[in-house]
């Protein structure tokens, strides 16, 4: 009998930030990341210590330079995904209310994106099974 790899569970948490007009804000990976190039929700690796909403308040600050009140947050969906490396566990918030304007703070390319057109972008595995719950909210 062989024995299944072990894959360590990455736990990393993101945000459909929602505009007035019903887009989804998605973020480009930049240059010299894993999946450089490909289009994701705003968000990060939840580390010790840290909620998920924890995590994505620190990390829409820091990315987006936005502020978001934890009640402002409703968990949507998750991913549950394995990677060549490790298995990916991503809740997926949404968010329509936040302070500020988003702005790239990493240098990274920024859309606002309607749900049903988020599959002419290209995006990690993990993220398209969530475009169908994105679809049918907005």
């Amino acid at each position: 009998m062989s024995e299944k790899p072990v894959h360590p569970i990455l736990l990393v948490t993101a945000c459909a930030l929602v505009d007035a007009d019903g887009r989804v804000l998605l973020t480009q990976r930049p240059e010299g990341k894993s999946l450089a190039g490909l289009w994701e929700f705003p968000g990060g690796k939840v580390e010790p210590g840290e909620t998920p909403e924890e995590s994505l308040i620190r990390e829409l600050q820091e990315e987006l330079g936005i502020v978001v009140k934890p009640a402002c947050f409703a968990p949507l969906t998750f991913a549950s995904f394995t990677y060549e490396k490790f298995h990916l566990l991503m809740p997926l918030f949404i968010c329509r209310r936040y302070e500020g304007i988003p702005r790239s703070m990493e240098g990274q390319a920024l859309k606002w994106v309607r749900p049903k057109d988020m599959r002419d972008y290209p995006m990690p595995p993990a993220d398209i099974p969530l475009i169908p719950f994105l679809i049918d909210l907005l």
